[in-house]
Formats: structure tokens, C-alpha cells, sequence
């Protein structure tokens, strides 16, 4: 009960707008419907944890003693994200408050290269990333890794697959440098879409968020909880056949939508070449942009198969909306159409409005901040996590 109330507390400073006036210990326990002496008791635990902060004393106007405001720490507990992806390494420090503080990237060539090599530099980046947290009055509590792959529902840091960076049955404690700082796998399309319920004003209860790097992912938010599978491979998308007799994907299925709407794909059907790790992107939407006929074909036909797939999607799940992330989210003005045609033609057997796909905000910015606040909202639920003093 008493971890309830922490919460209870806790999320009721950390959901008050900024802009609004702060709340005091009596103000809380008026709108939690706790006693004073209760909420003080709370409010006294959750300072000794470094949750909560608490200014001196000052005139509200109103009758009675002066209130001390209170707010959620900006400084101590903080969550750590890292991200491995095809062609980046990137890290994060978020504080309690929901905000970056720390954020890194580095563009590397991470496809085909070796497991201990690639986490032995997104280790080197995390650690540098808490030095610099630390400075600014940080302290890491969690550290979450996102990575383009499948991690099963079970302990112990296993990457079963990540095909597209030559992953096969990678345990992170394995090949982490520092025992004491093996980060927690996650994977990527489910961070990025959990940021996107967290930090997007809840756009659905029920929505399919589907991104691209170098390949794709999709993650299922049902009733405002990620849904994750029997053993943790829900939302393999990208490996959904759209053309049963297509060519043949790395996965070892054909027709695959990754063969149609992947970053190699849309590449090689504009006539591009791609000259760096995270240039791709750019690339495409440079020559988009400037009206390359050959690009604009490749969208088109990418965002049609990505139609077909969202269709069997809508049909099964039957979700309130659809959210373009990732490079999709960048490439959105290219893509949007064409996959609204395919929707608006194939979804048949419920109604279905344009406007419920949308791109994401947080663009590829959402797995990493995903990785990062999934401690915060751990923290959120059960403060007690945090140590006291």
C-alpha cells in the first residue's frame, strides 16, 4: 500500500503542468484524498530517495500557513538509453522529469561486424554519457539497450536474432566490458513505440507503431500496455510476406515486406547508392525533395507493400490508429499516401478514416528515448526502487 501511495504522490507532481501553480504538500493531499500528515510522511520518503525536491516556504495569497512547493527532482535519479542500430551507436540520460539531458550519437558501420567489438563501443558511449550525467547532478538508475532484433520474455540479457546486424544468440553479459553496467535489451520498434504513448500525449489506447532503419519493425500498444508475445517476438513486420513469390529475404522466408519497403530495398529501386552509415535517409529524401522520378517511384511502391502489410494489421488487432516512426517518420511526406490508398482500398471490413495514420513527432529519436524512460517509469510505479539518502 505504502508503494502505491509513493506512486500515487509521486505521479500526481510529475503530471502537474509546469505552467500551473506548484503544488504543495496540502495540495496533494487534496487531490490524491490522503490526509496531510499521510501525504507529509510520503513526501519526506520520496526527498530521502531524491524523487522529490522541496523550496522554502512562501506567501500563496491564500488563508492559512505558507505551502512549500514541490517538484520533481531534476537532478539525482536519472535512466540511461542506449541504442545499437545498423549504422549508429547512440545514448541518452533522461531525468524524472521526463527530460533529456544527455544525448550522443555517433554514425558507425555496426552490419557484420563483431557482437564484442560493436558492445565494447556502445559501452566506451554509455560510459561517457553518465560522466557527463553526473556532472550536471545525475545519477543513473537503469540502463536500457535498444537494438533492431528479437529478445525473448525471459532474464539474462539474451538477443536471440538481429539479423541485420549478423546477430544470432548474443548475450549482452557475455560481451559487455563492465559487469556492473550490462544494460537490459530491448527491442528498438517497441522502445520507440513506448515513447511515443509516453511523450506524444497518449495518441491511442490501441495503435501499431512500425519504423525503419535498416529494417522493420512494428510493436502493438493494446489498452495503453505494449503487448510483447508468447516469448517476445511480437511485431516482426518487416518479415510478413506482402508477395508470397517475391525475392528472397535474409530471414529466409520470400516476399518479404522488408524486400519492398526496407532502407536496401527503396535504394536499389531508386538507383541510389548509399555512401555511409546514416545517409540513406537523407539521401532519399534529398532526391524526393528535388523530384527524382526514380525516388519517388521507389516510395511509392515502398509505401504500397507497407499499405498491404497495415492492412492485414488493422484487420487482426483492429487498433484506433497507426504511427509512421523511424525513417518512415522522415520520409512521411513521400510514403503517406501511397499508404492511405492501400488502407483506403483494403480495409473493407470496418471504418477507417485517413487521418488514424499519422507520422510520429520523435521521428528516429523514439527507441532511444523509449530506452531512457522506461527507468523513469519504473521509478514512477514503484519509487521504492530508488535508495534512500
Amino acid at each position: 500500500m505504502r508503494r502505491r501511495n509513493l506512486s500515487l504522490v509521486l505521479g500526481t507532481l510529475a503530471g502537474h503542468s509546469p505552467l500551473a501553480r506548484p503544488l504543495s504538500r496540502a495540495d496533494v493531499a487534496a487531490r490524491i484524498g490522503l490526509t496531510r500528515a499521510a501525504v507529509s510522511s510520503l513526501v519526506d520518503e520520496l526527498i530521502g530517495r531524491g524523487a522529490l525536491t522541496e523550496a522554502a516556504a512562501t506567501a500563496s495569497g491564500r488563508p492559512g500557513r505558507p505551502g512549500r512547493e514541490l517538484a520533481v527532482s531534476g537532478e539525482g535519479p536519472a535512466g540511461l538509453g542506449l541504442e545499437i542500430g545498423v549504422g549508429h551507436l547512440g545514448a541518452c540520460v533522461v531525468d524524472l522529469r521526463g527530460e533529456p539531458r544527455v544525448w550522443r550519437r555517433e554514425e558507425r558501420a555496426n552490419a557484420g561486424r563483431p557482437a564484442r567489438e560493436v558492445l565494447a563501443e556502445a559501452a566506451a558511449l554509455a560510459a561517457a554519457a553518465e560522466a557527463e550525467a553526473a556532472a550536471l547532478g545525475l545519477r543513473v538508475e537503469g540502463r536500457i539497450l535498444a537494438v533492431p532484433g528479437v529478445v525473448p520474455n525471459e532474464p539474462g540479457g539474451l538477443v536471440e536474432g538481429a539479423p541485420n546486424l549478423g546477430w544470432h544468440g548474443v548475450r549482452l553479459s557475455d560481451h559487455w566490458p563492465d559487469a556492473d553496467t550490462v544494460p537490459e535489451p530491448e527491442n528498438e520498434a517497441n522502445l520507440g513505440a513506448l515513447a511515443e504513448y509516453w511523450k506524444a500525449g497518449k495518441p491511442a489506447e490501441t495503435f501499431v507503431h512500425v519504423s525503419a532503419g535498416g529494417g522493420i519493425g512494428a510493436a502493438l500498444i493494446i489498452g495503453g500496455r505494449l503487448f510483447r508475445g508468447a516469448r517476445g517476438f511480437a511485431g516482426e513486420l518487416g518479415h510478413l510476406p506482402v508477395h508470397p513469390d517475391g525475392p528472397e529475404c535474409a530471414c529466409g522466408s520470400r516476399g518479404c515486406l522488408e524486400q519492398y519497403a526496407g532502407e536496401a530495398a527503396v535504394l536499389r529501386e531508386a538507383a541510389l547508392v548509399q555512401h555511409g552509415p546514416g545517409e540513406a535517409v537523407a539521401l532519399l529524401a534529398r532526391r524526393a525533395g528535388a523530384g527524382h522520378a526514380p525516388t519517388l517511384a521507389a516510395l511509392d511502391r515502398a509505401g504500397r507493400a507497407l499499405g498491404l502489410a497495415l492492412t492485414s494489421a488493422v484487420d487482426l488487432i483492429d487498433p484506433d490508429g497507426l504511427v509512421l516512426g523511424g525513417a518512415y517518420a522522415e520520409l512521411a511526406d513521400w510514403l503517406l499516401p501511397a499508404v492511405r490508398a492501400e488502407l483506403a482500398a483494403r480495409v473493407t471490413v470496418r471504418p477507417w478514416a485517413p487521418e488514424a495514420l499519422r507520422a510520429s513527432a520523435l521521428g528516429p529519436r523514439g527507441p532511444l528515448l523509449g530506452a531512457a524512460l522506461t527507468t523513469v517509469r519504473r521509478i514512477m510505479a514503484d519509487p521504492t526502487l530508488l535508495p534512500v539518502g
